[in-house]
C-alpha cells in the first residue's frame, strides 16, 4: 500500500523536508544576523547574539508552521488517508500527480473546509486522551509500590501511541461516505472504545517501531548535520543535534507515520468488521469526556462547516 501511494510519499517528503530545510535556513540566517550584530561587542556578546539570532529564526518558522497546521492536516495527512482507504476497499488509484489531486477532491467532498477537519481532529484527540486515561485509573486502584511512577510512564507512552489513532478515526469518516463527519467520528470513537484493548496494543507496538527507527535516522543524520552546523557563524555546535532532529522528524512524519497509520487502519477495520457502536460505550464516553459530548452536539445539530473550532474544556 505504501508503494502504491508512492506519489503521496514523495509529496510528503517534499513538504516535510522543505519544512526542515526552512528551519535550518532561518536558524542559520538568524544566527548570521546575530553574529554580525555581535561584532559591536566582545566575544561573549557575539556568542550570545548569535545564539539568540538563531532562536529567533527558528521561532519565526515555528510560528508559520503553527499557522499552517490546519492545511498540512487537510492537504497532506487527510489526502494520504483518503487514497489508503480506497486501496483497502480494492479501488484503483490515479498515478503520479493525479493521485494527489484525486485525494484532495475526496477530502473536500467529505469535510469541506480545512477548519472543519481540524475542528473534528481536535475533538477526536480529546476523546482519545480520555480513553487512554482509563488505563491510569485502573492502575491507580492497584496498591503496588512505585505505582504512581509506573502510571506516569504508561500514560506518557500511551499518549505517544494514541498520536496515530486520530487519523484512523478520520479514515473511518472517509470510508463510510457519510455527509455528517461529526456523526461518523462519534461512531468511530465508540467502536474504538469498545475495541480499545487490541487497538492500544497495536498502537503501542507501532509506536516502538516508529520511534526506534526515528532514533536510527537521527544517528545517521548526525554526520551531515554536523557539517551544516560548521557553516553557521560562530561554530554553534548544538545546531548539529537540532538539524539531525529536524531531518529525523521529517523522515518520521513523511514515511514512518504513514506506515504506522496504514497498519493501524488495517487492524481497526478488521477488528470492527460486523460490529455496531455499543450504546453502553457511548454512554460511558458521554459521561467521561466533554469533547465527546461536544462531538455529539455537533452531530445531532448538523453543525455548519464554518463553525468548526471546538471549545476548550
Amino acid at each position: 500500500m505504501m508503494l502504491k501511494t508512492l506519489p503521496f510519499i514523495v509529496f510528503r517528503l517534499v513538504v516535510y523536508f522543505g519544512v526542515a530545510l526552512a528551519y535550518v535556513l532561518m536558524t542559520g540566517v538568524g544566527a548570521g544576523v546575530g553574529w554580525g550584530v555581535g561584532g559591536m561587542g566582545d566575544e561573549g556578546f557575539r556568542a550570545a547574539s548569535t545564539f539568540w539570532g538563531g532562536v529567533v529564526g527558528f521561532g519565526i518558522v515555528g510560528a508559520v508552521m503553527y499557522a499552517l497546521r490546519e492545511y498540512l492536516l487537510y492537504l497532506v495527512k487527510a489526502g494520504h488517508i483518503a487514497v489508503l482507504v480506497e486501496l483497502i476497499d480494492g479501488q484503483s488509484l490515479p498515478q503520479g500527480r493525479g493521485q494527489i489531486d484525486h485525494a484532495s477532491s475526496v477530502v473536500k467532498e467529505r469535510f469541506g473546509q480545512a477548519s472543519l477537519l481540524f475542528g473534528i481532529d481536535q475533538l477526536i484527540k480529546g476523546v482519545l486522551r480520555t480513553i487512554t486515561g482509563l488505563a491510569r485509573g485502573i492502575f491507580g486502584l492497584v496498591p503496588i509500590p512505585g505505582a504512581r511512577q509506573f502510571i506516569r510512564l504508561i500514560e506518557a507512552f500511551l499518549k505517544i501511541a494514541v498520536g496515530f489513532i486520530d487519523e484512523v478515526i478520520l479514515a473511518y469518516c472517509i470510508r463510510t461516505g457519510s455527509t455528517n463527519a461529526w456523526a461518523s467520528s462519534r461512531d468511530a470513537l465508540v467502536l474504538y472504545g469498545q475495541n480499545a484493548k487490541p487497538m492500544l496494543k497495536n498502537a503501542a507496538w507501532l509506536a516502538l517501531i516508529v520511534y526506534g527507527l526515528s532514533f536510527v535516522v537521527f544517528l545517521v543524520m548526525l554526520a551531515p548535520a554536523a557539517a551544516v552546523a560548521y557553516l553557521i557563524p560562530g561554530g554553534w555546535s548544538a545546531t548539529g543535534v537540532v538539524v539531525a532532529l529536524l531531518f529525523a522528524w521529517s523522515v518520521k512524519v513523511a514515511v514512518l507515520e504513514p506506515f504506522a497509520i496504514t497498519c493501524m487502519m488495517q487492524a481497526y477495520f478488521k477488528v470492527i468488521e460486523g460490529q455496531a457502536p455499543d450504546a453502553e460505550w457511548e454512554s460511558k464516553l458521554d459521561g467521561m469526556s466533554s469533547k465527546f459530548r461536544k462531538l455529539k452536539e455537533k452531530a445531532v445539530g448538523g453543525q455548519p462547516q464554518g463553525d468548526a473550532h471546538p471549545a476548550s474544556e
